[in-house]
């Protein structure tokens, strides 16, 4: 069983390819994690996967969900109901407090009914109990990650999206991090598709694949 394909991916920017050729797949619940060289592309790659990017040949298909067939109105729809998204600058709203971060998927999706309960829920999970009511800038690095993968996973998406969520925290903070993500993905049974530097994130991968400007393969 398949939950996300990806067939023939070119993209380029202008005249310059970026990456061709990328072939691979994501069972359900797998964990895949993505490395390669600095400007080959694995940020674009994984905005591709969440339908933020265009991509100028192949597919990608979750699914039965072709994304290739979606208006851009149609992709935010899918990407509110199925997609979860871990940023390395943790793009948490500064104006929002952390509980209302941690809502906003479920705002979006329109599920205010259940919203407290499974706010509380994820703060919990992810070792911010009590802290809902601060601002993000009262938080250090290692929280705000938390309170992205808290908001990422709120809405129980079958595909988990994360772009170097570890770049910008020291090793520690970073094992933590990774720990909480494993366990929270693992407990939501969501895929993971983690875009990586470190090798220690990458070695807990059920599978690791490097991208190259010609395409993917295992690493």
């Amino acid at each position: 069983m398949t939950l996300l394909r990806v067939d023939g991916l070119g993209k380029h920017y202008g005249g310059t390819p970026v990456f061709a050729n990328v072939h691979f797949s994501v069972a359900p619940g797998e964990f895949v994690a993505i490395v390669g060289d600095s400007g080959v592309g694995k940020s674009t790659l994984l905005n591709c996967l969440a339908g933020l990017d265009s991509w100028d040949t192949g597919s990608i298909t979750h699914g039965n969900t072709d994304l290739g067939q979606l208006d851009d109105t149609q992709r935010a729809l899918w990407r509110r109901a199925h997609v979860g998204f871990v940023f390395q600058a943790f793009h948490v709203l500064p104006h929002l407090d952390v509980a209302q971060n941690v809502a906003l998927p479920l705002m979006l999706l329109g599920k205010t009914g259940t919203e407290p309960e499974r706010v509380q829920h994820m703060l919990d999970a992810v070792g911010l109990e009590g802290l809902g009511a601060r601002l993000p800038q009262q938080l250090s690095g290692g929280q705000l990650q938390r309170v992205a993968i808290a908001r990422a996973l709120v809405h129980r998406p079958a595909l988990l999206l994360a772009d170097e969520p570890t770049g910008n925290l020291d090793p520690t903070t970073a094992t933590r991090v990774m720990d909480l993500l494993l366990a929270q993905t693992r407990e939501h049974g969501a895929s993971l598709v983690l875009v990586t530097h470190s090798d220690a994130a990458a070695a807990r991968a059920d599978r690791v694949l490097r991208l190259t400007a010609d395409g993917i393969a295992p690493h």
